[in-house]
């Protein structure tokens, strides 16, 4: 099974339309703002699967300012993954605070963008804690590029540890927090943490894996192509031309795992 654990896909009407998103939100509007980014519906995404034998994607939210661009992302999710049972698996998104959103169904939560977004940890109280959550993760270091964003290791560290018992999952390889896991204490508070391969061609080299496989341990890496970004066949290809220990869970078994998928 292959499992792409990080993708978007918006409703046809942003598709057809981006301009009043963009009017409507900074954020949307830093990362689509330029016609050439792509965006994609659920029929494009599962046309992508079937081409490159892709059994389940885990449909990210976006980090919208508002609650009520929340809301409609999230009925397009849900919609989304009921025409595509077993398919898709929704995340949703939301904005603090929680008043008339509605996450019945979601099996997560994401891709938040906290510091775009303004709010902190204890948003997260009121949300089902078997929930995870996954964040958008940057390096305090290197190029910028649209959406790169604040969330940083410092950040995203004490984020993590103000919700000791819930899992987290960090974007585009935790924006190189994993690599502190080096030290126990690290470690140990990052004992629920895993990280997905969102966009990694586009942020290292491949000799990034190695050591974030020792310190950190094959088991908590999820493939994700952050499709429609990237292409889901090519980046399965990069991922199998590493050879990398574990490949078998990284892309597939790891996310089946934490989501518990075939145990309901």
């Amino acid at each position: 099974m292959i499992i792409d654990f990080h993708v978007h896909i918006f409703p046809p009407q942003v598709k057809a339309d981006r301009t009043p998103y963009l009017d409507r939100d900074p954020v949307f509007r830093s990362i689509y703002g330029k016609p050439r980014a792509r965006i994609a519906t659920a029929g494009e995404l599962v046309d992508s699967m079937d081409r490159h034998g892709v059994d389940v994607s885990v449909v990210q939210g976006f980090g919208w300012r508002t609650r009520e661009l929340c809301i409609e992302h999230n009925a397009y999710l849900m919609e989304a993954c009921a025409r595509y049972p077993g398919r898709l698996i929704p995340f949703c998104t939301f904005q603090s605070p929680l008043e008339n959103l509605v996450l019945g169904g979601a099996k997560g939560i994401g891709e938040l963008r906290p510091d775009e977004q303004g709010f902190g940890p204890d948003a997260l109280a009121g949300i089902d804690p078997a929930l995870p959550v996954l964040l958008h993760a940057s390096e305090p270091v290197g190029h910028l590029y649209a959406g790169k964003g604040g969330m940083t290791p410092e950040r995203l560290y004490s984020f993590i540890t103000a919700l000791p018992n819930r899992t987290v999952v960090l974007a585009h390889l935790g924006g190189g927090l994993p690599f502190y896991a080096a030290m126990p204490e690290v470690r140990l508070s990052l004992g629920h943490t895993y990280v997905d391969t969102a966009a990694w061609p586009l942020l290292y080299g491949s000799d990034v894996f190695p050591p974030l496989i020792h310190l950190f341990g094959a088991e908590k890496v999820l493939f994700a192509s952050d499709f429609p970004l990237l292409d889901q066949g090519a980046e399965i290809e990069r991922v199998r031309r590493l050879e990398l220990p574990g490949e078998h869970g990284i892309l597939g078994g790891n996310a089946a795992r934490l989501l518990r998928l075939g145990r309901e």
